[in-house]
């Protein structure tokens, strides 16, 4: 059975469905239950945007709600993730991912290799990402690339509720660390989901939409941006293949080399900060492997290298819109310089 629901309600009924499933499952961070020793579970609101509301009511104290200190309960998850539990540890905003830093890019993300292969460390660290939540610098930030830096870590950027709840129930599943990447300005949007249960695999994107004339990449709140430049752009006849990545690490590149080998062009849609992020990375990437195919050069949306305005009309204009990535994606379709002096 499917309904339509939102990406927040899709992550909780994903929590819910694997800590039914799995009593080794225990989420832990700052404020998830709230209102613990109130009167009444009807009280406990959830974290600070309410995805976990409701799940202290049905697996009581497999929530825990710890003290404000990233280091110290990120340090506790891992450990517990090396002792055979399965924890879900919510950082309040990734941005706060630099005060437990070390824990995830020098202790979680190594013991496999460290141990030839014998420790497994089945942690998932949740935390929202993004800006135009009117959050300010330091709770809005796109650090996805930071993560997918580090070999050891698997990285997963949902841009619907669909793919949230499939997503983190692999995510739970999967025996290596994962960085569960949240936009908040997703939680409200709504798709069709299975009240099933039912797992995505990583490293396979989604194509969202079929086109002849240009590859779109991207991932998160980006993908709808990609979706309604591409819309506006059949209407002038240019068809877009827009793809959405889902996971970060690993990354699907067999779709994305496919889809431009057949395109000859590419614009990759990025809201993180421009130097080595997910848009450099891909560009790269293409250009070492499929550069016979290119028609013009690789296009890049990406915000400017500075920190997210708090300014409400700054902030708008710092998150790359639909309008930048068709500009982008007719600079493509412009006729190149190569081009020019072959004929």
């Amino acid at each position: 059975m499917s309904r339509k629901i939102s990406m927040k309600t899709a992550i909780n009924e994903a929590l819910d469905l694997e800590m039914r499933r799995d009593p080794t499952v225990i989420l832990m961070g700052e404020d998830i239950v709230g209102g613990t020793g109130a009167p009444g579970e009807d009280d406990a609101w959830g974290g600070v945007l309410g995805v976990t509301k409701g799940l202290f009511a049905k697996h009581g104290d497999r929530l825990l709600d710890t003290p404000l200190s990233e280091s110290a309960y990120i340090g506790a998850a891992i450990g517990a993730a090396a002792c055979g539990m399965r924890p879900v540890a919510e950082l309040m905003f990734m941005d706060f991912m630099g005060v437990c830093f070390d824990q995830i890019f020098n202790q979680a993300a190594k013991f496999r290799y460290m141990f030839g292969g014998k420790a497994e460390t089945p942690v998932v660290i949740r935390g929202m990402v993004g800006a135009g939540f009117r959050a300010a610098a330091q709770h809005s930030q796109m650090l996805t690339p930071l993560f997918t830096h580090i070999p050891g870590l698997k990285v997963v950027c949902p841009s619907n509720a669909y793919d949230a709840k499939g997503l983190l129930i692999q995510s739970i599943r999967d025996n290596d660390p994962v960085i569960f990447c949240e936009h908040k300005n997703l939680y409200g949007h709504e798709t069709e989901v299975p009240a099933e249960s039912y797992a995505i695999p990583f490293g396979e994107a989604n194509v969202l939409r079929d086109g002849d004339h240009v590859t779109i990449v991207s991932y998160g709140l980006t993908v709808h941006r990609a979706m309604e430049a591409a819309d506006a752009l059949a209407r002038d006849k240019v068809e877009a293949e827009v793809i959405d990545l889902r996971t970060l690490s690993p990354i699907d590149w067999d779709t994305i080399i496919d889809s431009v080998e057949r395109t000859g062009r590419l614009v990759v849609v990025d809201e993180a900060h421009p130097r080595c992020n997910l848009a450099t990375d891909i560009s790269a990437f293409v250009a070492q492997n499929a550069f016979g195919a290119l028609k013009s050069g690789i296009q890049m949306v990406t915000p400017p290298h500075t920190p997210v305005p708090f300014s409400p009309s700054l902030e708008d204009l710092y998150i790359p819109s639909a309008e930048a990535v068709a500009a982008a994606v007719r600079r493509t379709m412009a006729p190149s310089p190569r081009s020019t002096l072959a004929a």
